[in-house]
């Protein structure tokens, strides 16, 4: 069978490594020296191995069951920016400093890694994912990056021929941005040939559009006098006839018949999701709308001691009273935590289903913004107000980001301010592409937490202008003012709809150019942020945004033992060598959960 997957090339090496009293179990990949107990480590060449004396120079032995030292860390804290060394006890940090003083650690039955030549950092989050289609990406057709409209036709079709017949045929990915021979939708006509009797269904990139083909159309029932359902389109051609390609809530005419996938299949999907986040670097995710039925797998795999990385989770907007009748579930060791409700305003820029207030620059509409009916959440963001449930609403385009600062404060005004004032809300804004100078200033004043991703920018900005014009471009993707009016900006990547790569995020927020170092008319290099900046957007920050600034997202006693490591420090290499950094570690609650193939 042939199966084209962007993804299955990920070379990743995931380990569950029991710190405890009794020691640490490594993999074969480790190889301990050992000195009274204690422990030095070398993975492969990856991590030199000093002698460590059994003796701590007469001062008392401090426990540990995790060292790291001779390294750079950097700990995203302003009041101790960096360090030499840390130790940690029980998932938990209990000292950050110098290499000297964390001799005292060395001891006992520690498990010392020496990190010359590597840097180490607090851990890095994904702040916007879907940890599910993550996984699923890793088996299935991706189509993510093809070159030409040509060789995505051929995926497709190569892809097809593999499907019996009466089967669906799914993938995803495909994005017409990066095609070098015309940047169009696909339509039904080109997959039409090879996939007769076999329905197809295909997001694209952004995941609120798809290809469909006639065989689908006709399963569910579609055809030219078939209206557009509320909040969603079926696009047609000149002469009225269905395209094949189909927007946001009309995806889920399709989505409804074809036959649900089993929990074995579910389950294994967010497990090779997780596998596919650490070997990234990523220690935490925050899942962008996670079912409960998801919610529930994900409970079993913790209760199974299958997952890698923290997960904070926000509940689909269609399960909103079942959110508010089941309450905030959170494991008591902070690696599950279900707390907001997702919602969905507009569209994507690229499908030009991005709601703006005036007219897109290459189209003669303005986008749509009824995916939900504000008479529809207005009372759900009421009872998330008395409850203090957090809100994370898709918004893109100004006309969304305007229309929702009006209902949030709208809310805030029709419930009585006793029932809510004490409450810790950090509403959230997704993805907030286009924001207006007046409107950026309004989440300052109404406590918005934007949460952006700035692979999208760096993506995006390659058909912006022709979307919105050059006055318009000033004002998208506009971290560094939201910055400098005192925002903290949630980073992530959003992935499957990008690739999930934290270097690619970090190098979009400090360089805003193309991922070959060129740029554009139009991209406005001013909105770049700082390293220093880029790097608590990944981590402290998101870990404020899930309520949890107080156990992660800085390297400080007292906060879990999590901690992303490359083999570069990406705050201070060649910008252009960002994205050659490996990540050769990944340590989640003081247990080293990836370490990199070779290394």
């Amino acid at each position: 069978m042939h199966t084209k997957n962007y993804f299955n090339h990920q070379a990743f090496r995931v380990r569950r490594i029991l710190v405890s009293a009794v020691g640490i179990a490594i993999s074969s990949l480790i190889t301990c020296s050992a000195a009274e107990n204690t422990s030095t480590t070398k993975i492969q060449g990856a991590y030199n191995s000093n002698s460590i004396s059994s003796s701590t120079s007469g001062s008392a032995c401090e426990k540990a069951d995790l060292v790291l030292h001779n390294t750079t860390i950097y700990t995203a804290n302003d009041e101790q920016w960096t360090a030499e060394a840390m130790a940690s006890l029980d998932g938990k940090i209990v000292f950050v400093g110098a290499n000297e003083a964390a001799k005292k650690y060395m001891c006992g039955k520690a498990k010392i890694i020496d990190m010359a030549g590597n840097t180490v950092f607090a851990g890095f989050t994904d702040g916007h994912q879907h940890l599910e289609g993550v996984g699923k990406r890793t088996k299935t057709l991706s189509l993510f990056g093809l070159p030409t409209l040509k060789q995505t036709v051929q995926e497709i079709e190569n892809w097809a021929s593999s499907i019996p017949e009466n089967n669906w045929v799914l993938g995803r990915g495909w994005i017409e941005r990066e095609w070098t021979d015309g940047q169009r939708f696909l339509t039904k006509q080109d997959v039409d040939a090879f996939t007769k009797n076999k329905p197809l269904f295909m997001p694209r990139a952004d995941g609120v559009s798809a290809l469909v083909n006639s065989k689908a159309l006709q399963l569910a029932g579609v055809n030219r006098n078939t209206p557009d359902p509320e909040g969603g389109k079926f696009e047609r051609d000149a002469t009225g006839e269905l395209t094949g390609y189909v927007l946001a809530n009309a995806m889920n005419v399709f989505r409804n018949i074809i036959p649900q996938e089993t929990d074995e299949y579910l389950k294994d999907n967010l497990l090779k999701g997780m596998q596919v986040n650490v070997s990234m670097g990523w220690t935490q995710t925050h899942d962008a709308g996670m079912s409960y039925r998801l919610v529930d797998l994900m409970q079993q795999l913790h209760e199974e001691g299958e997952m890698l990385h923290r997960i904070y989770a926000a509940i689909p907007v269609q399960e909103a009273q079942q959110r508010f009748k089941r309450g905030r579930e959170k494991t008591d060791d902070d690696m599950l935590d279900v707390r907001g409700i997702k919602v969905f305003i507009d569209g994507t820029l690229g499908s030009r289903g991005a709601a703006l207030i005036e007219n897109y620059s290459d189209a003669a509409h303005n986008g749509f913004m009824n995916r939900i009916t504000q008479q529809a959440l207005v009372p759900i963001l009421e009872e998330a107000l008395e409850e203090g449930v957090q809100i994370q609403t898709h918004v893109i385009g100004d006309r969304a980001v305007r229309s929702l600062l009006n209902w949030y404060e709208n809310a805030y005004s029709s419930v009585p301010k006793l029932q809510w004032e004490n409450q810790d809300l950090r509403w959230r804004m997704e993805h907030a592409q286009v924001i207006t100078p007046d409107d950026q200033q309004r989440f300052v004043e109404l406590n918005v937490l934007p949460s952006m991703q700035p692979s999208h920018g760096i993506g995006d900005l390659n058909f912006a202008r022709e979307r919105l014009g050059d006055e318009r471009l000033a004002y998208a993707y506009p971290w560094k003012s939201l910055v400098d009016k005192g925002l903290k900006i949630i980073a992530g990547s959003d992935a499957p709809v990008e690739v999930g790569d934290p270097r690619i995020e970090f190098y979009a927020a400090v360089a805003r150019k193309r991922l070959d170092g060129t740029s554009g008319e139009g991209w406005h290099p001013e909105l770049a942020v700082s390293r220093e900046t880029a790097l608590k957007m990944l981590t402290i920050w998101p870990a404020y945004g899930a309520f949890q600034e107080h156990l992660r997202g800085s390297v400080e006693v007292g906060k879990y033992a999590d901690f992303t490591v490359f083999n570069r420090d990406i705050m201070t290499v060649d910008e252009a060598d960002i994205l050659s950094a490996d990540v050769v570690m990944t340590i989640v609650n003081g247990q080293v959960v990836y370490t990199r193939e070779g290394k």
